[in-house]
């Protein structure tokens, strides 16, 4: 496995130098600003990520008025309370993207914004005080008690609101494959282990966020 120095000066060179590279990479929100956030947003956010999943985003975009004024602007008590007739009735709302399983996941994910709220005071303080060299166990949390908040669409969801997560696009996975880290995209526990190894070792090299790591890594490669 090469070292981030060296990842970091081949995607430099394909990128036209390191300053241009710089001005390519973007930074987490910090633990303290996570934790201000407000749970709506969250809810907001994971809603958004999810009906994005498999659609057309401009589509899912023109139509957001329609979905705040549908989930009364994603207050967690309200969406979770939504009773089975509110959601056969959300289903033939033209205002929204009419996709039944989605349409209730809005209502699971607010129950388990609710859950993490009762332990931890806020959706934003439970992402705040995740261990930082554990990405994978908060992906897993998302999949196991969020509703379609696995794989991409969990790592989209942490990475639209400014939690520190590497994403698994195809010229990552490549340069992961590349490096001898993984065979192909990472799925089982034992790749994903091997996946987040790789990252913190790459972190503790270069002092990066998973952020700028990841976007060096698609960078790097062909």
């Amino acid at each position: 496995m090469e070292s981030f120095a060296s990842l970091f000066a081949r995607a430099a060179k394909r990128k036209g130098g390191e300053q241009v590279l710089e001005t390519m990479l973007s930074q987490p929100r910090t633990a303290a600003a996570l934790a201000t956030l407000n749970d709506a947003d969250m809810l907001s956010e994971m809603t958004k990520c999810v009906f994005r999943s498999g659609f057309v985003w401009k589509i899912i975009e023109r139509k957001w008025p329609g979905f705040e004024d549908a989930f009364c602007d994603f207050d967690v008590i309200s969406c979770a309370m939504l009773s089975d007739e509110a959601i056969d009735e959300l289903s033939g709302n033209t205002e929204i993207v009419r996709h039944a399983k989605k349409i209730l996941s809005v209502r699971n994910n607010a129950r388990y914004i609710l859950d993490v709220r009762a332990t931890h005071g806020s959706y934003g303080k439970f992402l705040s005080q995740w261990p930082e060299d554990d990405f994978i166990g908060l992906w897993a949390d998302l999949k196991d008690r969020g509703d379609r908040l696995g794989g991409q669409t969990g790592r989209f969801f942490l990475r639209f609101v400014g939690r520190d997560t590497p994403m698994l696009s195809n010229d990552v996975v490549s340069a992961l494959v590349e490096q001898g880290v993984v065979d192909k995209a990472p799925t089982s526990k034992g790749a994903l282990q091997k996946t987040q190894e790789a990252f913190n070792v790459w972190r503790q090299e270069s002092d990066r966020s998973f952020m700028e790591i990841s976007r060096v890594l698609a960078f790097s490669v062909p």
